[in-house]
């Protein structure tokens, strides 16, 4: 395999497992797992206030659309300061807000622009949070698909457990419980962060001078350079708007009203069990062409919207349900490693915010569009078409010859940059197959 592990071993890097990795994976399975905890807290806190259904969606949203519309601006920032302070900073302002929501809850006094407000704030430490994380594995651990494999696992396992611990701390404390332990987990996982010794970048990684507006024109130039990353994310604009857009919100309607809440939480956790299970595949594997590899897997989604659709039954919609997981983590773990290994670090942080804001741009859209599509073709047939549109994203991954025959690397490139004055365009990095 190309490049092999030798240089990262060499700058006394773990394959994957150390002190330092331990940490920052117990920090994103914390964080993941108050995420998890969030829209029970927010659904059972509005409803008991007398708020509806508007509300709810309307307080997600007003966390959503900060994330989705600074997340690219947080990665020049991610490039032009420490990674690690930086989120360090988002986590304790999220502490600070979460434990506000809270206070509302406990007191009775709470106001939906409040929570909106406090949902924008976090979307925004959010945006400055992400980008950090994709240079951060690499520099962590030198098996960087090992790693991004175990973190995948951790995720999984806390998507799992989220939901049903917010369920009981509602049961038994009220919607400001939840909000409390949310921001247990923020506090936790900044701690986890603050005891995180995080190996210098690369001499040359971080921009040097130049305006903010340099830095982000650098950033897209570098996207627009890798034929395989844009094709990816305009394809995965059309998974978006087609299948995981309208699947997420219609397979939750559908099954609850046939089968009642406790065969969607069956299924729903059949789906987390699946992940769990491509992560578990993604540590073994190690496929020479990985975006090739995660394209075959990823066709396993489809089975999930198809069993819904065609009213399979709870057995066999759960057993689509891991199945589906399965292949979706395991491409997600692809994606992320080649991402990581694929770019120069000077530009990984912007890059990587261009893929999380490229990803979710058509998310609303597919929602927005779920409830209209299924009163003209009827649920059911839409759930079909997302399961079709999963074949059809499938291939068009594979046709795409940057993507099908981009070759492994296990290590990441050198910076673009080795001089401090360069502030010309960034040299783009190796071309496509």
């Amino acid at each position: 395999m190309p490049g092999g592990n030798r240089p990262a071993a060499a700058a006394g890097l773990a394959p994957v497992w150390s002190r330092d990795f331990a940490l920052f994976f117990v920090a994103r399975a914390l964080a993941r797992l108050g995420d998890t905890m969030l829209p029970v807290a927010l659904a059972a806190g509005l409803l008991q206030h007398g708020y509806g259904a508007g509300a709810i969606g309307l307080a997600m949203a007003a966390s959503a659309a900060p994330f989705a519309g600074l997340v690219i601006f947080g990665g020049v920032i991610a490039d032009r300061f420490s990674t690690r302070k930086l989120m360090i900073g988002a986590d304790l302002v999220r502490l600070v807000t979460q434990a506000l929501a809270a206070g509302l809850f406990f007191t009775g006094h709470v106001l939906l622009w409040q929570i909106c407000a406090i949902g924008a704030v976090n979307g925004a430490a959010g945006a400055v949070f992400q980008p950090g994380v994709a240079s951060t594995v690499p520099r962590l651990a030198a098996d960087v698909q090992g790693a991004n494999g175990a973190i995948r696992i951790a995720e999984s396992s806390a998507q799992l457990a989220g939901p049903a611990l917010a369920g009981l701390l509602v049961a038994f404390s009220s919607a400001g419980g939840v909000f409390a332990a949310h921001a247990a987990t923020y506090a936790l996982s900044a701690l986890c962060l603050l005891l995180l010794r995080l190996p210098p970048a690369a001499p040359g990684s971080r921009p040097h001078g130049g305006s903010f507006r340099a830095d982000l024109v650098v950033g897209w130039r570098e996207f627009r350079a890798r034929t395989w990353l844009w094709a990816v994310i305009v394809i995965w604009c059309v998974y978006m708007l087609f299948i995981s857009g309208p699947t997420v919100p219609l397979v939750a309607t559908e099954v609850v009203q046939r089968y009642g809440a406790g065969a969607y939480g069956l299924v729903n956790s059949a789906l987390g069990a699946g992940t769990v299970i491509g992560g578990l595949l993604a540590l073994r594997l190690r496929p020479r062409r990985m975006l090739r590899a995660g394209s075959i897997a990823l066709f396993a989604f489809a089975c999930f919207p198809a069993s819904v659709g065609a009213r399979l039954g709870v057995p066999a919609m759960s057993a689509g349900a891991v199945i589906a997981g399965a292949g979706m983590s395991f491409w997600g773990v692809m994606w992320a490693t080649s991402v990581q290994t694929q770019v120069a670090p000077d530009v990984l942080n912007r890059i990587h915010a261009y893929d999380v804001a490229g990803s979710l741009a058509m998310m609303p859209f597919g929602q927005a569009l779920a409830g209209p599509a299924a009163s003209v073709l009827g649920a059911d047939n839409v759930l079909l078409v997302a399961g079709v549109m999963t074949l059809f994203v499938c291939t068009s991954l594979l046709l795409v010859p940057a993507v099908r025959d981009l070759p492994r690397v296990d290590r990441a490139v050198p910076p673009t940059r080795t001089a401090p004055a360069a502030r010309r365009p960034a040299r783009p990095g190796p071309p496509d197959p």
